[in-house]
């Protein structure tokens, strides 16, 4: 009784607005803003401002001196014991600190919600629900595990209990063996040979579709599980090739694409997990003379037979440059050049097509998230190879470099560069600060008799994709800037317009027809007009449901898309169609 008329009544209100700043910084403005900054802003707020909380609660809230210091001793115990607990995803998120990303303001809301509502109990029962407070809301997070990030930056939390989508796909067993048969007819030409079609730079020609999806929908062909990865499609004729995890194996899947029916799997006993993207192979299969060619997440290069996948060959690419797995996997997709297929690890390696052999070996540039692309600078053909902080240009003969040009910002792209009508090259880059996208660049790249010069013309904030690819079309640049859909000019780089909310979605330019489609990151088909003066969305269409970062795939009226828990093939109405109805 002495405690409770000697003592002075509580100082609630610093820790009430502490409580609020810090909530709006972490999870309102991120939320409400696409500066790609933001996030990082708001997690340092929500970081700082919980140990703020902190010391208000223990020398400025006039609590009883006990409440004070053994509040603050519970708080460093439940934040050091919890992560014991926590399942590996959650404990090894955002590079280890998502739990104390998340602890912190969800443990700092309780907390001042139990001050402020248990200011009137008495000593006992107001100790015993500090106690409380604290323990669960620490321990909540025992009980959670992720799916892997969003493209804005937040976990996607489940119950750790709960069965994955990979795991009901492994509890149907082998009945999909049933149905594998061989394929009719070896592969000749593929229709969509690899990562982001035959020229690597999203854009499909000599087709038309319809617009109005209102009166003419798109026509579901079929849908089916699948496991995990980020794999896109590549297409020959009817067979489509993907590669998903399956347990303790990574696996090289042919399906039809007419009836989405499985051919052949191939299987490595490899498993690769990281916390931001989940588990499961990242880079596309590449089409080439009745083959298939495979980079896994490890860094197990396979070259298939693309009719039965009888393997041809195989090599371990990270053992051969003695290179380590990247945070988040082997990402770069195989470029098949000439006689050789390219791929990157810590430096670009050709393997001879025929024999699986080492045929050259590029310079150490590091690794990188991007694909070797193939292009034609000033009348040479060249490889492009963002890594690191640059961007190299290297020799397909021989592996040789004929050019490098050092990124502005710090960080080496992940996205591929994309040229433009008059031999100019667009890159984008990364802040080395934050590790956020920066912004859009174009490069002047020539060839003298004093060698090759890479000069920038501009830099653009007005386009800051981060993974998500860009297209050029008619003088201007189309692509993401944050989760927003963005177009700058190419003259000068300045935005012409911004509008459309996406997520972190990828597209394809449709370019007879001024078309974007895109593929939001709730999977949804999206047309939006790709021109310069004016965002309009056209259409809109769900495919699948789940976080979709995989690239679409189009081949002839066929739309193939995928996330790590399923796969569907959509035919879109042709142009046409309007006439014959």
């Amino acid at each position: 009784m002495k405690e409770t008329t000697l003592q002075k009544p509580l100082r609630l209100w610093p820790g009430v607005v502490l409580v609020v700043l810090q909530w709006l910084s972490w999870f309102v403005v991120p939320k409400v803003t696409s500066v790609p900054e933001a996030l990082m802003y708001g997690v340092i707020g929500g970081l700082l401002l919980g140990p703020a909380i902190l010391v208000w609660w223990t020398f400025f809230s006039r609590a009883h001196w006990s409440e004070r210091w053994g509040a603050a001793a519970l708080v460093v115990f439940s934040m050091i014991a919890t992560p014991f607990l926590l399942h590996e995803s959650v404990g090894e998120g955002n590079l280890g600190f998502q739990f104390y990303l998340y602890a912190i303001p969800v443990l700092s809301l309780a907390f001042v919600i139990w001050a402020v509502a248990g200011r009137r109990l008495s000593a006992g029962p107001r100790r015993a629900t500090m106690v409380a407070t604290i323990l669960i809301a620490c321990g909540s997070f025992t009980l959670i595990r992720s799916e892997g990030l969003a493209g804005d930056g937040m976990p996607e939390f489940t119950w750790r209990w709960a069965q994955t989508a990979e795991e009901r796909l492994l509890a149907r067993g082998d009945d999909e063996l049933a149905a594998l048969g061989s394929a009719s007819a070896a592969l000749t030409e593929a229709d969509w040979p690899g990562f982001r079609g035959p020229h690597r730079d999203g854009i499909v020609r000599g087709l038309r579709i319809e617009t109005d999806w209102t009166a003419f929908p798109p026509t579901e062909l079929w849908r089916r599980p699948i496991g995990p990865g980020v794999s896109s499609i590549a297409v020959g004729g009817d067979l489509l090739y993907t590669q998903e995890q399956r347990g303790d194996d990574e696996i090289v899947a042919c399906y039809q694409v007419s009836t989405g029916k499985p051919v052949w799997k191939h299987r490595d006993q490899a498993r690769f997990w990281d916390s931001h993207v989940g588990a499961g192979p990242r880079a596309t299969p590449a089409l080439s003379g009745g083959r298939v060619y495979t980079l896994g997440a490890t860094g197990i290069l396979n070259a298939l037979d693309a009719a039965n996948g009888l393997v041809l060959w195989s090599r371990n690419a990270a053992a051969d440059t003695d290179a380590k797995v990247p945070y988040f996997g082997f990402v770069n997709s195989p470029l098949v050049v000439d006689d050789v297929v390219v791929v990157n690890t810590n430096r670009l390696v050709a393997y001879d097509l025929a024999s699986g052999d080492p045929h050259w070996f590029g310079p150490d540039k590091g690794a990188s998230y991007s694909s070797p692309h193939l292009l034609t600078l000033d009348g040479v053909r060249q490889i492009l190879m963002p890594t690191g902080e640059s961007v190299s240009s290297i020799a397909p003969a021989d592996g040789s470099l004929l050019w490098e040009h050092r990124l502005p910002d710090g960080i080496g792209s992940i996205l591929q560069p994309a040229l433009t009508a008059d031999g100019g090259l667009l890159l984008s880059s990364m802040a080395s600060a934050s590790a956020s996208p920066s912004g859009t660049h174009r490069i002047a790249v020539a060839h003298g008799p004093g060698g090759w010069t890479a000069e920038e013309r501009w830099s653009s904030r007005g386009l800051k994709p981060s993974f998500s690819q860009i297209v050029v079309h008619r003088g201007h640049a189309f692509g993401f800037d944050g989760r927003i859909l963005a177009c700058i000019g190419l003259e000068d780089g300045k935005r012409k317009w911004k509008g459309g909310r996406y997520g972190v979605g990828q597209l394809l330019l449709l370019a007879d027809q001024d078309l974007l489609l895109v593929v939001s990151e709730r999977g949804e088909l999206v047309l939006v007009e790709a021109v310069s003066d004016r965002f309009t969305e056209l259409a809109r269409f769900p495919a699948i449901e789940g976080k979709t970062w995989s690239q679409p795939t189009l081949v002839r009226d066929i739309v193939l898309v995928r996330n790590g828990q399923e796969m569907a093939a959509f035919r879109l109405p042709l142009a046409m169609d309007r006439v014959g109805r």
